[in-house]
Order: C-alpha cells, then structure tokens, then sequence
C-alpha cells in the first residue's frame, strides 16, 4: 500500500457532494487538499471542518471551464503547497432534458464543465507531474459513460468523452512519465447533482429511483479513490465502474 500522507491533491467540484466527501477523505489520510469550486462559502465551511479535524485545506476559487481561471487556482495551490500529485477531475452539471427541447445553452455548458474542464485541469496539472515523474489523475464519469439514455444524451456524450480521454492518457502518460490515471464511473449517487435538472419529469424521474432503491453515498466514491491512491505505485487502477447493489 502506499502511503499518501503529505502529497497535495487538487479537486475539483469539492463544494459538496463527492469532491467535498473525497476532500475529507484525502485531507484524514495526510494530504494537504486544495479544494477548488465557485462556491466560496461552502469551500470556507469544508476547510474550517477539514483543519478542525487536523488536517490542511487550502480553498480556491476556480470555475474549471475557464482556462484563466484554473491557471491562478493551481499557482495558489502551487504557491501554498509547493507540487501537486494527484488531481481529482469531479466538476459536473446534469441539467437532464430530451433532446427534441434544443436546450442548446444546456448542452454547451455540459460540454464546457464536463469534458473540457477535465481537459482544462489536466493540461495545467500535467506538467508539474511530468517534472517530478509521478501523478495520480482521477477522472469522474458515470455510469452514463457506459450506456446512454432518453434525456441524457448530451451529458452522456461528455461522460464517454471523459471515460475515452482517460483511458488513453493512461497509455500515454504511465509508461513515459509515471502518471497513473483512474477512470471512476458512479452509479446513481446521493448528491446535489440532481438539482440541476430543470425538466419536471426528469425530475419526477429521479425522485421515483429515490423511493425504490438505495443510492450510493458520496463517501462511497471517496472510498473508491482512496483505494486506488493507496494501490502499490506499480498498480494503476485504470476503472472502477460502481453501482448501487439495487440499481438494474
């Protein structure tokens, strides 16, 4: 097992759901976490919990679809925390509709947050992980990356781009550069990402899953992180696919 006690992560989207249970997970395990989202306040709140605990928190406000953006939050990290060896990709907005609505906005910014902050994160990321010859990228996608369904077909689109993209990073940069990278592709999990559909039926949809089956915790996803942060540096845990026991 390796130890991660005073490496530096960055993760994305951790102003609540997985990011944040992941950042406590991270920060209880001795790394030092920048946690990095829009929304300040609950960053605040997750770093007076995190250091309360004992552990390191450094808050960044970061939008991950804009480049600028992601360049000033990982200098802070930088400049704070001195590297940065693992990246957790977990920003992400779902607003599900059918397609036959043309919520053209919508799909741009599942595209903008989904694919292209991944790439946006990783491009900054990388290099400092190519300098000191080791990294650990973990990118989160969905079962939704898998297979698609009636009014998801764009955030599906995103969530295969990003189960494609880490794949073949993985060949690319492990072998050249030491840099591992885990694909993680959750189920339905308990997390704020619901509410960002505006559809009422989608909506409706999601409630009904709610009263028939038990979904994931987003500590669940944490654990899975850990788990492969852990393995022996010579094991890459490339996927993780994780399903809620009761989910078909």
């Amino acid at each position: 097992m390796t130890d991660i006690a005073g490496k530096v992560a960055l993760i994305t989207g951790a102003s609540s759901g997985i990011g944040a249970a992941t950042a406590r997970k991270l920060a209880a395990a001795g790394v030092k976490v920048g946690i990095a989202a829009r929304r300040v306040d609950r960053l605040e709140a997750l770093r007076t919990e995190i250091t309360g605990d004992g552990g390191s928190a450094l808050v960044l406000e970061m939008d991950v679809a804009d480049a600028n953006s992601v360049n000033a939050g990982v200098a802070a990290l930088l400049k704070s925390f001195g590297s940065v060896d693992i990246l957790v990709n977990n920003a992400g907005v779902m607003p599900q509709a059918n397609g036959e609505l043309l919520q053209s906005d919508d799909w741009n910014r599942m595209v903008d947050t989904n694919f292209k902050g991944v790439l946006n994160a990783t491009a900054v990321v990388m290099p400092h992980m190519i300098a000191q010859k080791a990294g650990h990228i973990f990118n989160i996608s969905s079962v939704a990356g898998r297979k698609a369904a009636p009014g998801l077909a764009v955030y599906s689109a995103t969530k295969f781009a990003v189960a494609s993209f880490s794949e073949g990073l993985r060949m690319e940069v492990g072998p050249a550069h030491n840099i591992r990278v885990t694909c993680i592709q959750p189920g339905l999990v308990d997390t704020e990402l619901g509410d960002h559909i505006a559809d009422p039926v989608a909506r409706q949809q999601l409630a009904s899953y709610r009263s028939m089956i038990k979904f994931l915790d987003s500590a669940d996803i944490a654990n899975a992180v850990m788990f492969a942060a852990q393995a022996p540096t010579h094991v890459d845990v490339a996927e993780l696919y994780i399903m809620p026991t009761q989910q078909p």
